[in-house]
């Protein structure tokens, strides 16, 4: 069902790097490619990074490495 979406991302000291998605979104599936910069659209250093992606009452964190 639809509902609000948001996916972001984090770096190790738990800084928020980059707002991906925070919109309401229908069911279905979606993709979204971070290009590794953050919100002022600089690129961020390689390195290990954590994605949160909350949809409704789901919320789940991941870890991700960005390598240049």
């Amino acid at each position: 069902k639809k509902g609000q979406v948001s996916l972001r991302i984090y770096n190790v000291a738990g800084q928020l790097v980059r707002i991906l998605v925070d919109r309401e979104l229908n069911a279905g599936s979606y993709m979204e490619e971070w290009k590794g910069l953050n919100d002022d659209g600089k690129k961020v250093a390689s390195g290990v990074y954590f994605y949160r992606l909350e949809a409704g009452t789901f919320e789940s964190v991941k870890k991700m490495v960005l390598l240049r």
